[in-house]
């Protein structure tokens, strides 16, 4: 059996670990925005009727994305399940430090996995799929455009396919490829948990050509996603000035978060939503921190150096006691 795969969020787990309650933690382990969406009252019928496909959804994710098409999923993660069995098994090339469900998707589904080489100019004639996230989570690495479409040149030209999780990239919409995905054989996976701060709400979206989308909604059936998701969603997209505010503050708070960890002599690599730093003292620092109450995610990958992920905090209480704690740790 396959090890679990682990994940930031998991404070309950931390918490029995380190006796400390619960409630006392403070909790850094994930990126998502820690001033979420303020979501506007639910309407009874929301929670007494089935969610319907046609009540304008999937537009407004088109338009709010700029793309040609929209699926609303199940969070990316519905689709990240769904999406190998779809398409032509093969050789998939996925970065050896990512998010941790593509490989064992695409191995499960009968695909070979191979390492993929970020910095290559080119993609080898033998690799059918690429899954990038862009920025990349933990490494914060952001790969260009003009990259990105010359691989899905590549891998289209040979019935291949090419996936980008941008997750964490609703703060600089410029760098998405949303607005290209009328091309067949490639795929664009948006979330709501990251920027809008509703990952509870587990609502995403597939950006792709029809006959991709056509073929994960046949695969996933109806009502991927719950009304009361659908009406938070609906009332985020729609939130243009909130949405402004909110990418000016993150981008501050994500600066001040690497300043904050430079300052102690960490080597930081960042995106407005979470901090990266891979040191040798990963773990010894995570527990450091955790004694503290202080939670954040740790990478030891056998055969990489350890890093740390460490996620914004929001009150200001809360940069306080991260400062504090940084000080006392590291001197």
């Amino acid at each position: 059996m396959n090890p679990p795969i682990r994940h930031g969020g998991n404070l309950r787990e931390a918490a029995r670990r380190y006796a400390i309650p619960f409630d006392d933690w403070l909790d850094l382990s994930t990126g998502i925005n820690p001033h979420g969406y303020p979501v506007p009252p639910v309407p009874p019928d929301a929670w007494r009727r089935l969610p319907e496909d046609d009540d304008g959804l999937a537009e407004a994710a088109a338009l709010h994305y700029g793309a040609p098409l929209a699926l609303p999923v199940a969070g990316s993660q519905a689709a990240i399940r769904a999406l190998p069995a779809l398409l032509r098994r093969g050789t998939a090339a996925v970065a050896p430090l990512t998010y941790g469900e593509y490989a064992p998707a695409f191995a499960r589904a009968g695909h070979s996995i191979v390492t993929l080489d970020a910095a290559a100019h080119d993609l080898p004639e033998t690799v059918d799929h690429v899954i990038v996230a862009n920025p990349n989570n933990p490494t914060a690495e952001r790969l260009a455009r003009d990259t990105l479409l010359r691989w899905h040149a590549r891998l289209a030209s040979r019935g291949g396919t090419l996936i980008v999780d941008e997750a964490f990239a609703d703060v600089d919409p410029a760098a998405s490829l949303a607005n290209e995905t009328a091309r067949e054989g490639l795929i664009v996976l948006r979330s709501v948990g990251k920027f809008f701060g509703l990952a509870g709400l587990r609502a995403g979206f597939v950006l792709a050509a029809p006959p991709a989308v056509e073929a994960l909604r046949a695969a996933l059936g109806a009502w991927t996603v719950s009304g009361p998701a659908r009406h938070a969603v609906e009332a985020a997209f729609a939130d243009i000035a909130w949405q402004r505010d909110t990418r000016a503050r993150l981008q501050r708070d994500g600066a001040r978060l690497a300043a904050l960890l430079a300052d102690r002599g960490f080597d930081v690599r960042a995106t407005p939503l979470f901090a990266w730093t891979r040191t040798a003292n990963a773990p010894e620092l995570q527990d450091a921190l955790a004694r503290r109450g202080i939670w954040t995610r740790l990478f030891d990958l056998p055969g990489m150096t350890p890093s740390l992920r460490v996620g914004l905090p929001g009150a200001e209480g809360d940069w306080a006691r991260l400062a504090l704690a940084l000080r006392e740790i590291c001197g």
